[in-house]
């Protein structure tokens, strides 16, 4: 697999099988991601694998936790603008369409916005830090890190689902980790092997024409 033809297959999976993955495999693909770039090359990234026993006692300590969470940061702005409010609706309209979820059913749809934070059924976690300290420049280092991440688990066969909704459990999986409280929780991500007969797996999201958002400049 060529690095295009990671890119046009990788999306964003919300059905996984129950088949294990080693932890030496996820030890190459982070190794091997974290050749992505950083300005400075300060490598902002701190990473948390939970896997194998570990998941179980997440999920069970997610069950549980009955304190007050937080989140770490706005998702989106308060007031999305055009054409970024449209881009959003479309895709979720899609996606209940194919699980035949209507407009006006809201106790399924919540039931599938939950299935975020059980991992939409992977086997492997991964949550995504970094210093308080940093900032914008050091987050979009993240993201390239992320990115590098998905392409190389799309190569080795896997499928990804990057989760900023886990930033708004902070207290909760900070806990469960130990991460620092210097740190900010800036996303997790589902890893592992494609449920093919899980119909949310057929989504495929739109990208709008270069022409809106690529200006070549005039010589």
């Amino acid at each position: 697999m060529n690095v295009s033809e990671a890119v046009l297959s990788r999306k964003s999976i919300r059905g996984f099988t129950d088949k294990p993955i080693a932890d030496d495999q996820i030890k190459k693909l982070l190794e091997l991601a974290s050749r992505a770039p950083s300005g400075g090359n300060l490598q902002p990234w701190k990473i948390f694998v939970v896997n194998g026993p570990s998941m179980k006692k997440f999920l069970a300590h997610q069950a549980s936790w009955n304190k007050s969470d937080s989140g770490a940061y706005d998702i989106y702005p308060p007031k999305l603008k055009e054409p970024y409010r449209t881009s959003r609706y479309e895709m979720g309209e899609e996606m209940y369409a194919l699980l035949n979820i209507t407009r006006d059913d809201k106790d399924k749809r919540i039931e599938q916005v939950m299935k975020n934070f059980e991992f939409f059924g992977a086997p492997v976690g991964l949550f995504c830090y970094i210093d308080k300290d940093m900032g914008s420049p050091q987050w979009s280092d993240l993201g390239m890190f992320l990115q590098t991440f998905m392409l190389l688990a799309q190569e080795s066969g896997l499928g990804t689902c990057a989760q900023e909704s886990w930033s708004m459990k902070q207290n909760s999986v900070t806990s469960f980790l130990k991460a620092s409280s210097e740190d900010i929780l800036f996303c997790g991500m589902a890893l592992g092997y494609i449920d093919r007969d899980n119909p949310v797996n057929n989504l495929e999201t739109s990208r709008r024409p270069l022409e809106q958002w690529a200006h070549f400049v005039d010589k």
